[in-house]
């Protein structure tokens, strides 16, 4: 397997304080018995107790196994491994050490076996029934609710709202927890944080208090929607559907292509979300989350091409997914698939809206744009139109890279501005 790029193991990294830590690590000394195949990477490393910690990274998974007690994937150990091997540290001669071959035929084993137990009974259609029908139930009156709450908000104005104290919003918000609409009350709780944030909190409280009227429309108007349209609406108040009522049913085999990744923390829940690309041009996100002190699912590597059967949750298109079994084969591929304007992610972003009033985040593949220069911020730009860049990117990191030219990016369009994700180079793929 080709080796990694520095960018690619920093790609990889679970937050930056991991990063650090393992380059520190990223030096012979603290090293033993390293080696690698083409398709393990392993050794030793000293750490402040009298036994090494033995660690393993498979390159195809990619899979990481280390024996200290970090609950980060990878851990700095896993990265400062992979930094040595990327830079040509560790070579390939010895034989694979023995406790790297072990945990190898393990993983290799799980996955030839059974995939999931089946279940040894069915529950009872009458208790689910009623449950359904308590639900329900629960989340109408609790719509109705929010429904009179947002009355009284519009009519007191925009201005009145933004000088409530926090407790005004969480107090909201824990009403819709209660009638079983989390996502509903996810929002609400962001905006009571928002309106003192933002510059343009105006704007923003409209677009939101719009989007929360449009959605509870939406769900008393339920019974009239067809299943695309149902199932959107579900995902918007916060009604989940089980990965494995997913995994068997849609599926579609790959190769997939993964366009980038990002990661975000609120301090509650950390969510990973990583953008696929099927040959046949259809784009799906694999949304991963973990509470606080969980370990989120390893990243894939932008611009790696994976040999993975992805199953396709209901709704509009680009559709979340989620991979049915861990993903191998991965190859890197160089040339972004669907690359695109500005005016055409433009025109899809508006048609997806059109549909989904309340959508968030949308796919864009970009095509030969340059970083310019707007004022105090930052836009992307090409022939058809501009946008600006979203705050806290990596720009600086974009225009190094790019040196000012046209490059091919994919990143994410959200109200209104643009956040990259990936830049697609001649001689590789580097994750923002």
């Amino acid at each position: 397997m080709t080796r990694w790029t520095a960018s690619q193991v920093s790609e990889v990294a679970p937050d930056a304080a991991s990063l650090a830590a393992a380059r520190k690590l990223a030096v012979p000394g603290p090293w033993r018995e390293t080696g690698c195949s083409e398709v393990l990477v392993w050794g030793q490393c000293q750490g402040s107790g009298k036994t090494p910690y033995q660690v393993s990274v498979d390159l195809v998974g990619p899979a990481y196994r280390c024996a200290c007690p970090s609950r980060k994937f990878p851990c700095k150990h896993a990265l400062a491994l992979l930094m040595l091997w990327a830079e040509g540290v560790i070579d390939e001669s010895g034989q694979v050490a023995a406790f790297a071959e072990e945990w190898a035929t393990q993983r290799a084993e799980r996955a030839a076996g059974p995939s999931r137990a089946a279940t040894d009974s069915a529950p009872d259609p009458a208790a689910r029934a009623k449950r359904l029908e308590q639900r329900l139930g629960r989340m109408d009156a609790g719509v109705e609710d929010f429904r009179l709450w947002l009355a009284d908000l519009v009519r007191g104005g925009l201005a009145a709202a933004r000088t409530q104290p926090y407790s005004y919003w969480d107090t909201a918000a824990a009403r819709l927890v209660d009638a079983q609409l989390p996502a509903l009350a996810e929002r609400v709780r962001e905006a009571g944080s928002q309106v003192h944030a933002r510059r343009e909190w105006a704007a923003y409280l409209l677009s939101e208090v719009g989007r929360w009227w449009t959605i509870t429309s939406a769900w008393q108007a339920r019974e009239h929607l067809d299943d695309v349209d149902l199932a959107e609406v579900r995902v918007a108040v916060g009604w989940a559907q089980s990965s494995e009522e997913v995994r068997d049913n849609d599926v579609r085999p790959g190769p997939w292509t993964v366009l980038g990744a990002v990661r975000t923390d609120d301090g509650r829940l950390q969510q990973q979300r990583t953008w696929l690309a099927h040959d046949e041009g259809e784009v799906v996100a694999v949304l991963d989350f973990a509470g606080y002190g969980q370990a989120l699912a390893v990243p894939q590597l932008s611009g790696a091409r994976l040999d993975v059967d992805v199953a396709r949750y209901p709704g509009a298109a680009p559709r979340r997914a989620l991979f049915r079994d861990p993903p191998t084969g991965a190859v890197p591929v160089t040339a972004l698939p669907g690359r695109t304007s500005l005016a055409e992610v433009h025109a899809a972003a508006a048609r997806r809206l059109g549909r989904t009033p309340w959508g968030e985040r949308h796919p864009a593949p970009l095509a030969d744009v340059r970083v310019v220069p707007d004022g105090e911020r930052w836009r992307v730009s090409d022939g058809t139109g501009s946008l600006p860049v979203a705050d806290g990117s990596p720009v600086w990191t974009l225009l190094a890279v790019s040196g000012g030219e046209p490059v091919d990016v994919f990143g994410e369009v959200e109200s209104g501005t643009f956040r990259p994700l990936a830049v697609w180079l001649d001689d590789g793929v580097m994750g923002l």
